[in-house]
């Protein structure tokens, strides 16, 4: 029988299905592989902002991953929107008791692209005591970032200066430090080894306003790709590669009101 590499998601619901769980499991499922998911929140959002989020207990978190780890084994794990310490000690705890030991990515979601605060103000100390240290790859953006690393990012210099100060720090493996939000028309995003080295990654800026949970989605191509057996370098190239084109061929919806959703399908019905 052919065994079919999968990949769970752990992290909020979007109502509006371009981040968080739907963009993952639509992103997943577009790269070939079995998806399956953990709710940490539930969010009442539009493409304008988020109106509210309820946080899922903590109890009923730590059930909804044991259940998963005790049945499929995910390749791979992405981990996005937490919002409570309380969450981030259960999916700790759930990897423990069920001895995970594959990839884990970890996308230390703290604002919305809407501006709105997505966790706790209590949230992140936790995130970096319980979570950073098993985790393969980080992939904050620049403010997220700033905000671990508690110092100024002005150029890609800086860029590789946080991310070794972060793997130095908590032990995370390696940490990708996304540029996106950087104002020039040229996106430079840094992946930082282990070892201290690291690569550049650059393309064009495309001009879309269709731009709602590309962190999202790019975190679980990455671990799309670790699952399939890439390394860690291949995974982020081929990662890059898909989110481009997944904004691209979005670049031209015009049915939002804010900032829209990329196009996750994109390499199963191209548009023309």
């Amino acid at each position: 029988m052919m065994k079919i590499k999968s990949v769970l998601t752990i992290a909020g619901s979007d109502s509006i299905g371009g981040a968080g769980i739907q963009a993952d499991i639509k992103t997943i499922f577009s790269l070939g592989l079995y998806a399956s998911s953990c709710i940490t929140a539930v969010t009442a959002q539009n493409t304008c902002g988020v109106r509210s989020i309820q946080s899922i207990n903590s109890n009923i978190l730590y059930d909804q991953i044991s259940a998963v780890l005790q049945d499929i084994i995910p390749d791979a794990i992405k981990i996005g929107m937490i919002y409570t310490k309380e969450n981030v000690k259960a999916i700790k705890n759930a990897f423990k008791d069920n001895n995970y030991n594959n990839y884990i990515v970890l996308d230390p979601v703290l604002v919305a692209t809407s501006g709105d605060s997505l966790a706790k103000s209590d949230f992140l100390q936790a995130l970096k005591q319980d979570l950073f240290p098993i985790c393969d790859i980080l992939t904050p953006n620049l403010s997220e970032a700033i905000t671990i690393c508690n110092r100024e990012i002005n150029n890609t210099d800086d860029m590789i200066a946080c991310g070794q100060d972060i793997i130095k720090t908590y032990g995370v493996k390696n940490v990708l430090i996304k540029g996106g939000h950087a104002k020039d028309d040229n996106m430079t995003d840094v992946l930082i080894f282990e070892d201290m080295t690291y690569k550049t990654f650059t393309a064009k800026k495309i001009n879309s306003n269709n731009t709602h949970g590309t962190g999202c989605t790019l975190s679980s191509a990455i671990a799309s790709y670790l699952a399939k057996g890439l390394s860690i370098e291949d995974s982020v190239k081929q990662a890059k590669d898909y989110v481009y084109n997944a904004i691209l061929y979005a670049k031209d919806i015009t049915m939002f009101k804010g900032h829209g959703s990329t196009n996750h399908l994109w390499n199963l019905c191209p548009q023309k």
